[in-house]
């Protein structure tokens, strides 16, 4: 079955800006969930351990810091991400949710300063998915 994608960008009701990304496949949602928060992690956060207790903290090997919002098992976690050369905390949520056939990975990321961040996550996170998404493919 061929994936199919959505990207959205714009500015969220606030003064920041935010991006979407999404794409089906074809695996089972307890697998995709599995890897995204086992070996998959590094690919979208880092190296580091996902804690599952909201306001629990954690930090990536490459300084990318947060705080655990929200985990729901098989469904989504949501987090503030902040790498050490930002100014600011921004909040990522990653989610995998049920459709007809396949399931769908999405990444949203919100609270970024302006276009350029805009833009430069957009990118980040559509390398990102297609990584996820390769793997989840040949689990």
């Amino acid at each position: 079955m061929a994936a199919s994608k959505t990207y959205k960008t714009g500015r969220n009701r606030g003064d920041s800006f935010d991006v979407g990304v999404r794409q089906s496949v074809a695996v089972p949602l307890d697998a995709a969930w599995a890897f995204l928060v086992g070996p998959g992690l590094p690919l979208w956060l880092g190296e580091t351990e996902l804690p599952t207790k909201q306001n629990d903290t954690y930090e990536t090997e490459d300084g990318v810091r947060g705080v655990i919002h929200r985990y729901a098992e098989n469904e989504k976690v949501k987090l503030t991400w902040r790498p050490a050369d930002w100014p600011h905390n921004t909040t990522l949520t990653v989610a995998v949710k049920q459709a007809d056939g396949h399931i769908v990975v999405s990444i949203n990321h919100d609270g970024l300063a302006d276009r350029e961040e805009r833009s430069m996550m957009l990118g980040h996170w559509k390398n990102v998915l297609a990584d996820v998404v390769n793997r989840l493919e040949n689990l």
